[in-house]
């Protein structure tokens, strides 16, 4: 994994010290199971690793011969031979490299393929709670991030093990075959090459860390003072030089320990230089020893071999030396993962869904209660019945529980007593999707998709017509707009439709939701935060709608009370008055103080 700046993370943060995973077989045997599907693949990569570890190292065994066979002896045939057989063993050793790289890389994708869409379709079953208390950016970081990281892994981390622990101990073998002298000589001198390279690497990691903090530091001050809001406030309130001097001072910082980076590189690489010779000094002085005062058999190209094979030594040695810290982060990252896999999926299908042949399309709650954290009781004993055909509209103060009772009927949460039916059957019973496919919902916030006016609409009924998508929108009061388009149905809405005004998304959201045709209709606040000439346009559109469908109002508007059959108000959780307008007002409760307060506009006239 790479740090700040591409530099090898080698060491774990405070952060990574304290939320260290435990390293269980279970979660080792979770972590297989997805390697499981790819065990020939795996093998493969195995045989592949060996291969070009072993074959990795027979130019450097073949040197020394080289040197004894062809050189010394002069012997042209044989330095021919050697040298084409070295270029055959190199030319071979990175072909195999390459096909493990293929297979590594592979498998690795496959995995978090498989990663991936388990984690979507868990997503995708959570309830509408997980969506509203966890963190967003959250939610991306281990669809995308983490994930990710799972590839690294696969091929980063495991292979390296493997790989590095093959080399070493092949690299080992061959030249206690050589000579065990010069072999105990070159292993002493690997901690040698190794401390200093560590403490070095660490220095440079601090560094870096620190200077990254500082970078960010430098771009906090910028986005806050360099923004359009951030430069007014700081004009306004004269604080130019205050805003100069903050920003001079971290800035200052930042060249100090840049200076000190680079730096600490230069002596990272004179330590690393350094150090890397002392070894083959080393080797050729005892080795020079031997030859000279004990008569060895030892040859030139022996200790040219063993030399070549130290120098292989030292990446796998430092490799593994820091294998602790990318396991522990490995281990993490799997751990961050399974998290999610574990949350238990709220909102089940039944074990055997109900579809009804036919929907009429009366709801009814009885003696509902709910809560979202398990204790503070959002609804109490919630009780009415909406029959086909009719409307109901929901008023009280914010936070009385009016979106929770629309939020409830299609399982977007489930109640936490008493039950909600949909013709006589607990909703609970229901198919998942056949219940959600006979309700709709228009809403406040008002989302569409980054594509066209057509695609959006398409969302609920894919295979819709020409002629339905413009009867949907004439009925929703858009028509006129989407026929002043260039471009008609195919006009691009931008990014979450911001080109389109409040309204404008409001009536495409009435018009995607009648294209779906569903037994209910439940219009959330519908006209909330608009301007009266949008508000009346969706007024005109919502207003025969609800004479011919079964509905649900959650009213902001006084002309929306009025259009509902019934008219219930919610206060603290429990439904505290029903009725009819005229009768609401006359009793003097919490409706006429609404009406007041919140509904009443001197030039709105009551009876229209």
């Amino acid at each position: 994994m790479a740090g700040p700046r591409g530099m090898s993370r080698g060491y774990l943060t405070e952060e990574e010290k304290a939320n260290r995973p435990k390293v269980t077989f279970a979660l080792l045997k979770r972590i297989f199971s997805y390697l499981l599907p790819y065990w020939k693949q795996m093998v493969l990569v195995l045989v592949f690793i060996v291969l070009s570890s072993i074959m990795g190292l027979l130019p450097s065994v073949l040197t020394g011969r080289i040197i004894d066979e062809g050189l010394i002896k002069q012997d042209m045939r044989m330095l021919i031979i050697l040298i084409i057989v070295s270029l055959g063993v190199t030319l071979g050793a990175n072909l195999i490299r390459v096909g493990e790289s293929y297979l590594n890389n592979w498998i690795a994708q496959h995995i978090t393929f498989d990663m991936r869409n388990k984690m979507y379709r868990h997503l995708q079953q959570m309830s509408q709670k997980f969506f509203t208390t966890n963190n967003q950016g959250d939610i991306i970081t281990r669809m995308t991030s983490d994930i990710s990281g799972v590839e690294r892994v696969v091929t980063s981390t495991f292979t390296s093990i493997l790989s590095n622990s093959i080399t070493l101990i092949c690299a080992v073998v061959i030249m206690v075959k050589e000579n065990w002298i010069l072999a105990l000589v070159g292993i002493l001198v690997i901690p040698l090459f190794t401390i200093p390279t560590r403490w070095a690497g660490k220095t440079r990691w601090e560094l870096t860390q620190d200077a990254q903090e500082c970078n960010d530091e430098i771009n906090g001050i910028l986005n806050e003072t360099l923004s359009v809001s951030g430069q007014l406030l700081v004009k306004l309130f004269g604080k130019e030089d205050y805003e100069f001097g903050r920003y001079r001072d971290v800035n200052k910082r930042m060249i100090n320990l840049n200076i000190k980076e680079s730096m600490a590189g230069r002596w990272f690489m004179v330590i690393i230089n350094t150090f890397s010779s002392v070894g083959p000094m080393l080797l050729y002085l005892v080795g020079g020893i031997l030859m000279m005062k004990y008569n060895s058999d030892l040859t030139v190209g022996d200790i040219t071999v063993l030399v070549a094979l130290l120098g292989k030594m030292y990446g796998p040695v430092n490799s593994l030396l820091n294998i602790q810290v990318e396991w522990i982060r490995s281990m993490a990252l799997f751990t961050r993962i399974f998290e999610y896999f574990d949350m238990p999926i709220e909102i089940k299908n039944p074990e055997q869904p109900i579809k009804p042949a036919k929907v009429i399309g009366d709801v009814e709650f009885k003696n509902v209660q709910f809560s979202y954290d398990g204790e503070r009781q959002i609804l109490k004993d919630i009780n009415f019945e909406l029959k086909s055909g009719r409307s109901i509209a929901l008023v009280g103060p914010s936070g009385s529980g009016k979106s929770t009772i629309a939020n409830l009927i299609p399982r977007l949460y489930d109640v936490g007593g008493g039950k909600i039916t949909l013709d006589g059957v607990d909703v609970r019973s229901l198919d998942l999707a056949w219940l959600r496919d006979k309700i709709g919902i228009v809403s406040q916030e008002t989302y569409m998709f980054n594509g066209t006016i057509r695609e959006n609409l398409l969302y609920a009924k894919p295979d819709a017509t020409e002629e339905e998508l413009m009867e949907a929108c004439k009925k929703a009061n858009i028509e006129d707009f989407i026929l002043k388009q260039e471009k008609g149905l195919d006009t691009m809405v931008g990014n979450r439709g911001l080109k389109l005004s409040g309204g404008e998304k409001q009536r495409l959201s009435i018009a995607r939701v009648l294209l779906k045709d569903p037994a209910l209709l439940i219009f959330d606040e519908a006209t909330a935060s608009l301007d009266s000439i949008s508000e009346k346009k969706i007024q005109d559109a919502i207003n025969p709608i609800i004479d011919s469908r079964t509905s649900i109002l959650i009213a902001h508007r006084l002309s929306t009370i009025l259009a509902a059959d019934e008219i219930l108000v919610i206060r603290d959780g429990k439904i505290a008055e029903r009725g009819v307008h005229a009768d609401l007002v006359k009793a003097g409760g919490t409706y006429a103080e609404l009406y007041e307060t919140q509904f009443y506009r001197p030039d709105e006239d009551e009876d229209e």
